[in-house]
């Protein structure tokens, strides 16, 4: 929003939410109505266009979002360093509503404006016009329309809302108030019109243009540079004539610079160009890939997951990760992912962030939670795994963290990649430490039993031991786990570990994965489930209390953290992820792999040192 917001900010549907696109109900009907009532020979091609156009907007803004985050998160050829955050992906989740306008403006146009109506596909002289028109009067007025509207008066109340997202992304291109939006189609409109008064307009006249301006928004607005150096020394006045993404760039670090749309001959020509353009291009495309200090290893989910991904759609990956039945109607990106995850088969980077001059990246290897499950995928799974421990080390990083299910059993907790490369560089952390830690703070003071149930796993035994410890009853129902476990304890559990039948009288269960439902509706009203599984437990019971899977709370000096970790609310990581980041804060030198826990109270106060805090009980139940 404006600092000062002005007259016509909001868009006329906002109130319908994410209902919006029932504005167009009204015009697709006509356009079904008219297919059904007319013979094909009579139909407006133009008209019946429009909706397979605004989807093509959509997935063309949909690439370069994705590519964008994907770039800047490798950091090759990247322009600005510092990160975005929750707060302008909040602001720019709204790019799809100039889409819906301009779709209504064109259903319109067609209907009412001379000429627009049954045009045919293609007139080349249209499209020769349209270029001229845009090169000529389009950028010239745009030019001096957005040096007003830098003027305080016009920049407090609209354009300010633009100049909020200082590191930009594509989408940032189309994030202005309503009013600006009429002004900016306005200006594309001298072309559009003036082809169809003239009668030399074509459906793949408007379809072009637009996609042209498409194209250099998003492509202007990257926060990598990608406008190779050889095409300026082919052919030097190209140099006036289009843009690149680090000469836009200064305009939103700079604000009072190269103002232009994408020819920057008139930042020449009226001396608003920024000295350092030149530089900051060269210097630009000079940037080598980012070496990282941390790594995380992680996984896809499930197929949908892929869109909850930081490079898949912003809004959802800003969001904790659901289940939600409209990703049906994606199942055909859905599939060619899935195969592309087949066919690619490497790990890929979907994130970064700083910490200090800590630099850490998120990698995701390109299998799904249901393949790990499978056992003839384990070697390729492990094959994969090791790769990226090598390419890790190979990139100099000192800690490389396995998150999800890149540990267990599968590979000893990742011991199995130490002793066959035992001159690693690269210090492999699985997490346990850190998750018994978080685990052991989680359970309410004054507790004096505990209920452990799901399949034991390192964490769980670390923590049963732990509170056997301190004096605390740890129940196990079943004769197999207590066998487990005592074996594990020997001598040590001062009689505290105890078989017990009874479900209702523990208020407090440790929970983790292969949980029945049937145990949970076991349970008593007000019992706490806290998993110290990877995953979090189904949520059956609307009277009982659901902790997260163990995790802390990230200090704000955590930069570029703009979406979620699978199911977490924002701005919390798993203690997986966080003990690689606070290894590498600490320097540590040893290998935190293997079925041995390191110092418990070690890591715990180092996090705490670092800013991570634990996350609070929760008060409320939730279904």
């Amino acid at each position: 929003m404006a600092s000062k917001p002005g007259f016509l900010t909001d868009w006329p549907w906002k109130p319908l939410g994410s209902f919006k696109y029932i504005i167009l109900a009204p015009w697709i009907t006509e356009s079904i109505y008219s297919i059904m009532g007319k013979d094909a020979k009579d139909w407006d091609y133009g008209n019946l266009s429009i909706i397979p156009f605004v989807l093509w907007r959509m997935l063309h803004n949909q690439i370069w979002i994705s590519l964008s985050r994907y770039r800047t998160a490798k950091g090759t050829n990247r322009i600005v360093d510092k990160g975005i955050e929750f707060d302008q992906v909040d602001r720019e989740s709204n790019w799809d509503d100039q889409i819906l306008f301009n779709a209504i403006l064109f259903y319109l146009g067609i209907k009412y404006v001379p000429g627009a109506s049954y045009m045919p596909i293609w007139r080349t002289d249209g499209v020769i016009i349209a270029m001229l028109l845009h090169a000529g009067p389009v950028e010239f007025l745009y030019y001096w329309l957005h040096r007003a509207l830098h003027h305080h008066y016009l920049y407090s109340r609209y354009h300010s809302h633009h100049h909020s997202s200082i590191v930009t992304e594509p989408i940032t291109s189309v994030i202005h108030p309503f009013a600006e939006h009429i002004s900016y189609f306005l200006l594309f409109a001298i072309p559009m019109l003036t082809i169809a008064l003239t009668g030399t307009a074509s459906i793949f006249a408007y379809a072009i243009y637009i996609t042209f301006i498409d194209l250099m928004n998003n492509m202007g607005h990257c926060n990598f540079e990608l406008i190779p150096n050889w095409l300026f020394s082919v052919f030097p006045p190209l140099k006036y004539l289009m843009y690149t993404p680090s000469f836009h760039s200064l305009h939103h670090t700079q604000f009072r610079v190269n103002y232009s749309l994408f020819m920057p001959i008139y930042d020449y020509m009226y001396g608003t160009m920024d000295k350092t353009s030149d530089t900051l291009y060269e210097k630009s495309l000079k940037r080598k890939e980012e070496s990282p200090n941390v790594v995380h290893l992680t996984h896809l989910l499930t197929p949908e997951s892929i869109y909850h991904l930081r490079i898949g759609f912003a809004s959802f990956a800003s969001k904790p990760y659901s289940s939600v039945w409209y990703l049906w109607l994606l199942w055909p990106v859905t599939l060619w992912s899935v195969m592309l995850t087949w066919i690619y088969g490497r790990t890929f980077v979907v994130e970064r962030n700083r910490f200090d001059k800590l630099k850490a990246q998120t990698w995701a290897i390109p299998k799904y939670r249901q393949q790990y499950r499978l056992i003839w995928q384990k070697e390729s799974i492990n094959n994969l795994i090791e790769e990226a421990v090598i390419e890790a080390d190979e990139k100099g990083a000192s800690v490389l963290s396995l998150g999800i299910m890149n540990q267990a059993k599968l590979n000893k907790y990742g011991e199995v990649y130490v002793k066959k490369h035992p001159k690693l560089r690269v210090k492999l952390v699985d997490g346990s430490s850190l998750a018994v830690a978080v685990l052991l703070n989680i359970i309410p003071k004054g507790t004096t039993q505990v209920l452990v149930r799901g399949k034991l796993t390192k964490v769980a035994i670390a923590v049963a031991f732990a509170l056997c410890q301190k004096g605390i009853q740890v129940g196990v129902s079943r004769e197999d786990e207590y066998e487990k476990l005592d074996k594990s304890f020997g001598t040590n559990s001062d009689g505290k570990l105890v078989m017990s039948k009874s479900y209702s009288s523990y208020k407090i269960w440790l929970v983790g994965d292969e949980l029945a439902e049937e145990e949970q509706k076991k349970a008593s009203k007000g019992t706490l489930f806290i998993p110290f599984s990877q995953f979090p437990p189904k949520k059956l019971r609307k009277d009982c209390f659901y902790h997260t899977t163990p995790a802390m709370q990230t200090p704000m000096a955590l930069e570029n953290v703009d979406s979620c970790e699978n199911w977490l609310p924002r701005r919390v990581m798993s203690a997986w992820r966080i003990a690689g980041i606070v290894h590498g804060l600490e320097g540590w030198e040893e290998h935190e792999c293997g079925y041995t826990i390191s110092s418990i109270d070690k890591v715990w106060e180092a996090c705490l040192k670092h800013g991570f805090q634990p996350l609070r009980i929760p008060n409320q139940s939730k279904s």
